[in-house]
């Protein structure tokens, strides 16, 4: 299970119905919700692993990380880094899933600056679509997370004035 709640059945579902429906349309329609189970958080950033990078842009993992490779100036720590083992096993234990056992090395993961350094790597109409896709998703989880911070302050300030309201009843008795 993702950050979202799907189980990985349920996220194949959605992009092979979406995949189905954009070869109708000639459209490359990669369901929001997709995109979404594939972002993470370590190291108190928003992250996107190579695997599922390389999955969305219809490229295999090596050749993603060749073409990362041949432009490595693009791509500084703050925009993609390298799971250490620990980082790795705590993302399955996560995930639930051991779908990645087979991989000989660890993962590399993206921040949205990394993602959208990309478009520019791949040169490639799908790569350009789908990255246009994930910046808009990034983009809502931004404003999402910011709204939530806001009800946060709220939350803490009618804390605050709940407290100051029992000392004070606590001084009349």
């Amino acid at each position: 299970m993702n950050s979202e709640g799907f189980t990985l059945s349920e996220a194949l579902t959605i992009y092979i119905k979406a995949k189905e429906m954009a070869e109708k349309t000639n459209k490359l329609v990669i369901p929001d919700e997709i995109i979404t189970s594939k972002i993470y958080f370590i190291r108190d950033k928003k992250v996107m692993l190579d695997e599922d990078l390389a999955e969305l842009y219809g490229v295999t993992t090596g050749n993603l990380n060749k073409a990362v490779k041949r432009n490595i100036a693009r791509f500084p720590e703050d925009f993609m880094f390298q799971l250490t083992r620990e980082e790795f096993d705590n993302l399955l234990f996560q995930i639930g899933t051991s779908s990645w056992g087979g991989r000989r090395k660890l993962p590399y993961a993206f921040t949205e600056q990394g993602v959208a350094m990309l478009s520019g790597v791949l040169n490639s109409n799908r790569a350009i679509k789908v990255n246009i896709q994930i910046m808009r998703v990034f983009t809502r989880m931004r404003k999402m997370l910011e709204t939530h911070k806001e009800i946060l302050k709220k939350l803490e300030h009618l804390e605050r004035k709940d407290i100051e309201q029992d000392e004070k009843i606590m001084l009349i008795f």
